[in-house]
């Protein structure tokens, strides 16, 4: 016969429970935080992604406005 003895769970039971309980709660709280992380990355990543942005234009926008820079000649090389 294969029946339970008792309905009432041992210590062991209890404590083995327990730690699956807690170790299930880290687990949730661990995934969120990586989560809250990975989109404080992805906004910081889009705000400077837009500064740069920004900065590129400004300065084709100098550099268009600028005059061509003069072409230097070359020096000829002296005869030996």
């Amino acid at each position: 016969m294969n029946a339970r003895k008792s309905a009432v769970p041992s210590p062991e039971a209890i404590a083995r429970s327990h730690r699956q309980r807690l170790a299930a709660e880290e687990g949730a709280r661990a995934i969120a935080d990586v989560e809250r992380q990975g989109v404080e990355v992805r906004k910081n990543m889009a705000r400077l992604r837009e500064l740069r942005e920004a900065k590129e234009a400004a300065d084709a926008v100098i550099a268009a406005s600028l005059p061509a820079p003069a072409l230097k000649k070359r020096a000829r090389k002296s005869p030996r």
